[in-house]
């Protein structure tokens, strides 16, 4: 009777087939608490800031990815600037708004392939929903991809003035 044992480029295909199936469908950056707290930027602290109105909303904020899930208040008249970045085989959708509060302007010029910029301008009171997404594997050709998409959400609270 003859003994075969696998290749080892075979051996080392099938461990990274599971690597990359056991990466696909989780996501970065969203600790999973569901919480939906109002709060005007990553950066502010708790105190109050010259920048900072009185119902605890700034006039700006600057979104990454890693801003995903979070809810953040802008007073009328401010200005939200997202900034995405991705890789070309990893490349963010530009974002999208769904609601009336916020209007776009000009967010610049993206330099890198993949990556995604977006500004808004806090046109009215109400909210706002800005989306994204990328794919989580890599779309190399000839290399194993998955469908999975890893998302991007904000949600936009204008205050009255």
């Amino acid at each position: 009777m003859r003994r075969t044992t696998p290749h080892p480029s075979t051996v080392l295909a099938l461990a990274a087939s599971a690597l990359l199936l056991a990466g696909c469908g989780s996501q970065t950056g969203d600790s999973g608490s569901g919480s939906s707290a109002v709060t005007p930027s990553q950066s502010q602290t708790t105190s109050p800031s010259p920048t900072t109105s009185e119902k605890g909303c700034a006039p700006e904020a600057s979104l990454t990815a890693e801003d995903s899930g979070r809810t953040v208040c802008l007073t009328a008249g401010g200005v939200v600037r997202i900034t995405l970045d991705g890789t070309t085989t990893r490349a963010w959708k530009p974002v999208s708004a769904t609601g009336d509060a916020l209007e776009p302007t000009n967010a610049g010029i993206v330099i890198q392939p993949g990556d995604a910029t977006a500004a808004y301008s806090a046109a009215a009171a109400g909210t706002t929903h800005l989306t994204s997404s990328r794919p989580v594997c890599g779309t190399d050709p000839g290399h194993i991809a998955c469908k999975g998409l890893q998302e991007w959400k904000v949600t936009v609270v204008v205050a009255k003035s």
